[in-house]
């Protein structure tokens, strides 16, 4: 079952590459079939998913038995709603690219090599296939930005490829000191954190951890390895942003996660308070560089620098409750919120980049807040659905971002309460970003200028509605989601205390 939903989109793409060229609207079909096959079956594998038993839905095979490689695909509470979100955000974007006419062919199909590698990472329970799909989810990205992005397309896709790619190499060096130190060897996940091989060896645990730390930090990304993050959304196009910022930002909090908090709890520990204060200062240095912004699609870039802070915040306080019983249930509340963020990011700020693609890519061709004003009157359905995104992501009570945010707090308090207080702050600086962004484009009279903009087509209402609908289901009603979340949690937390 996952082996079949994590290929079908490459499969789509390998048809697609057999068409010619002329027959555009085949291939479009093909990437919407392929791309709405997999979110359909995924939630099948939701519908079957039984709440509590672990790991489920395991495919085993031997692949390279030498030297203790397998192909080991499993999900979980963690793994789950980020699978079930990769593939909802990957047929929205599809929908939303329907118009892209510039080497489809090349653009469908890095699209869907770019979903399988998506999906494979967060179900992948060996690490040598692991980084096959980690390294795989690269280079799609960086050709749909440097072919199809913005004017300065060229100097983002390398400077996102080379920080990635260094992170990628850090990582390797990681895997490989677990690898080597485990006995029986193995790159088997499940395995190694049963052996938990680098227990009482603090210099091999320390160093694995930072290798691990690196990748990780780029990709979320932490401060200060942000400054890849504003050049490629900006430059990309809006699917590309949609999925840059929806998806593979969480691989590197699923990472924290999956494998640091599990394989290297007491380093982890260790270092907890030092993440805790980088968290913090991207909570805050994300949201007053955001206020600071002008161009709409910046502003979004720079509040994923502040929300991941959020998600980092809570990982980091479970990892110093290691070792003591008393913050298990800080500890499993903090990642509860910081895992439910992580959804709740994919979903709010992927329709915020659908919301700036709407307006900019073929309506004004501008970007600018300020050259806004009055566009409630003139687009009241565009206006409706980018107040609702915004409020979600300040934190407005009853909607996806405060529940996330909530349950942070409430388990960071017990752990870093100082810190925690602080980080509150973020929450009133993108309140006053977001409120003066909706100010500046919405509210006021109307700007001459744009009385000619017709509102949303069908097409960009299919590819915002249902997301705006998950903001609003989740805000009231969170707990399907966490009841999948918690489950997975207090597992976790159990294993590492």
């Amino acid at each position: 079952m996952l082996s079949l939903i994590t290929f079908l989109p490459l499969a789509g793409g390998i048809i697609i590459l057999f068409l010619p060229k002329t027959r555009q609207g085949l291939m479009k079909n093909v990437a919407l079939l392929a791309s709405a096959a997999t979110f359909v079956l995924s939630l099948i594998l939701v519908a079957m998913y039984r709440i509590g038993q672990g790991m489920q839905f395991q495919e085993i095979f031997r692949w390279i038995p030498g030297i203790g490689i397998n192909y080991h695909l499993g999900v979980d509470g963690l793994s789950l709603p980020l699978f079930v979100l990769t593939a909802l955000l990957s047929v929205l974007s599809v929908v939303y690219s329907w118009r892209i006419d510039t080497r489809l062919k090349e653009y469908l199909f890095l699209f869907l090599l770019l979903e399988t590698g998506m999906l494979g990472v967060f179900v992948a329970l060996d690490f040598f296939l692991f980084y096959i799909f980690w390294e795989v989810t690269l280079v799609p990205m960086y050709f749909l930005i440097a072919i199809w992005g913005g004017p300065r397309k060229e100097y983002a896709a390398i400077k996102f490829f080379l920080y990635t790619l260094i992170g990628s190499l850090a990582m390797l060096l990681a895997i490989l000191i677990l690898y080597f130190n485990a006995e029986p060897r193995t790159f088997g996940v499940l395995e190694l954190i049963r052996q938990q091989p680098l227990s009482g060896k603090p210099a091999l645990a320390a160093l694995a951890f930072w290798g691990f730390f690196l990748s990780f930090a780029i990709k979320v990304p932490m401060w200060p390895f942000h400054t890849w993050l504003p050049d490629a959304h900006v430059e990309a196009p809006t699917a590309g942003s949609v999925i840059l910022a929806g998806v593979l930002l969480k691989m590197g909090t699923y990472g924290f996660v999956r494998f640091s908090l599990t394989l290297l709890p007491e380093a982890f520990k260790q270092y907890a308070f030092i993440i805790a204060v980088l968290a913090l200062l991207g909570i805050v240095y994300g949201a007053l560089v955001a206020l600071a912004q002008t161009d709409l699609k910046k502003l979004v870039a720079y509040s994923s620098v502040n929300h991941m802070g959020y998600v980092m915040l809570g990982i980091a306080a479970a990892a110093a409750a290691f070792g003591d019983p008393s913050k298990a249930q800080a500890a499993a509340t903090a990642l509860n919120g910081a895992v439910f963020e992580m959804v709740a990011h994919g979903i709010i700020t992927g329709a915020l980049f659908l919301i700036v693609g709407v307006i900019y890519d073929y309506r004004a061709h501008t970007r600018g807040v300020n050259e806004f004003g009055g566009l409630g009157v003139r687009l009241p359905v565009y206006t409706g659905i980018s107040t609702l995104a915004m409020l979600a992501s300040l934190g407005l009570p009853g909607l996806m971002g405060f529940v996330a945010e909530f349950l942070i707090f409430v388990g960071s308090f017990g752990i870093f309460p100082y810190l925690t207080a602080v980080a509150v702050t973020g929450v009133v600086f993108s309140a006053a970003m977001f409120l003066w962004t909706i100010q500046r484009i919405f509210l006021g009279p109307p700007n001459e200028r744009w009385t000619h903009l017709p509102d949303m087509d069908a097409r960009e209402k299919v590819a915002l509605v249902p997301l705006a609908a998950l903001m609003l289901i989740f805000g009231i009603y969170p707990r399907p989601l966490l009841d999948v979340i918690n489950a997975a949690m207090t597992t976790l937390v159990s294993l590492v205390r």
